[in-house]
C-alpha cells in the first residue's frame, strides 16, 4: 500500500505543483484538505504533512477561520515526529505554531526568481544535503517575513533580501520561505491578480519561465528526500508493530 500524505491547500491558486508528480513518482500520495472549500482540518496527521502557501498572512484567523486549526496540526505534527514540510504561508504557520515570530517584511515584496543560500547547517541535513552543490534559486512570493525563529530550530538557509529562508525543527519537520513547488503558470497566475504593473509582471513571468528546468532539477531532490522520510517513518512504524506480542 503506498503512503499518503496531508496536504493543507489554502486556496486554489496554490496548489501543489510540481510536488504532485515529484511525490507520486516517489512513491507517496496525497490527501489534498481545502479548507476554503468547506473541508476540516485534520487534528492529527499520521504519514506526513504538507502545509501550502497562500496570500493570508500567518495571524489573520478572522479572514481564514482554518489557520488556528492548521497551527494546531501542524504543531502537534511537529512534537510527534510526523514529517512535515511548510511552504511560504505553511512556513509562517509552523513558526507561529512553534513558538516563532512573524511579521510584514520590514524589505517589502520578495517577488521573482530569486538566490536562496544554504548555510553550512544544510550540509547534513537529511533534505538540504540532497540538494545539487551548485548557486540556488527559488520562486518567492511574499509579503511576511520570519523574523524569530521557533526555539530549537536550525537555520538552513538565507537570503538577500530575508535572512531565514528555510529552518528545520526537531528531527523531520522544515519551513521554507520560498516556493520550491511552483511552476511557472502557477507564478503567473499569482502575477496576474492586478497588483503588479503588467510591464513587472510580464518581465517576472518570462523570468521564471525561463528557469523552470533550472526549478525541476533543483528542488525535485528535495522534494524526493521528502518522500524518503515519509517512507521511513512508516518502514519504522511496522518494524515497530511487527515485534510489537499480541496480548
Amino acid at each position: 500500500m503506498r503512503e499518503r500524505v496531508t496536504v493543507i491547500e489554502h486556496e486554489a491558486e496554490a496548489g501543489l505543483g510540481f510536488f504532485a508528480g515529484w511525490l507520486r513518482d516517489a512513491g507517496v500520495d496525497c490527501a489534498v484538505v481545502r479548507p476554503y472549500k468547506g473541508d476540516p482540518v485534520p487534528e492529527t496527521a499520521e504519514r506526513g504533512l504538507v502545509v501550502l502557501g497562500g496570500e493570508a498572512s500567518a495571524w489573520d484567523d478572522e479572514g481564514y477561520g482554518w489557520l488556528p486549526a492548521t497551527r494546531a496540526l501542524l504543531a502537534r505534527s511537529v512534537a510527534d515526529g510526523v514529517p512535515t514540510l511548510g511552504i511560504c504561508l505553511g512556513a509562517q504557520l509552523m513558526t507561529i505554531a512553534c513558538g516563532g515570530t512573524v511579521e510584514r517584511g520590514g524589505a517589502g515584496l520578495e517577488i521573482g526568481l530569486c538566490d536562496v543560500v544554504p548555510l553550512p547547517e544544510a550540509a547534513d541535513d537529511p533534505l538540504f544535503s540532497a540538494l545539487p552543490a551548485r548557486p540556488l534559486r527559488a520562486v518567492q512570493y511574499h509579503y511576511d517575513a520570519m523574523t524569530a525563529l521557533p526555539p530549537g530550530a536550525v537555520r538552513l538557509a538565507a537570503g538577500g533580501q530575508y535572512p531565514n529562508q528555510a529552518y528545520r525543527l526537531g528531527a523531520s519537520a522544515w519551513a521554507v520561505q520560498f516556493h520550491p513547488e511552483a511552476t511557472a503558470a502557477i507564478f503567473e497566475s499569482w502575477t496576474s491578480g492586478g497588483g503588479l504593473p503588467p510591464s513587472q509582471a510580464g518581465e517576472l513571468n518570462d523570468q521564471v519561465g525561463a528557469g523552470e528546468e533550472e526549478l525541476r532539477a533543483t528542488w525535485r531532490p528535495l522534494a524526493e528526500a521528502f518522500a524518503g522520510q515519509v517512507l521511513r517513518r512508516s518502514a519504522a512504524g511496522e518494524r515497530t508493530a511487527a515485534a510489537t506480542p499480541s496480548p
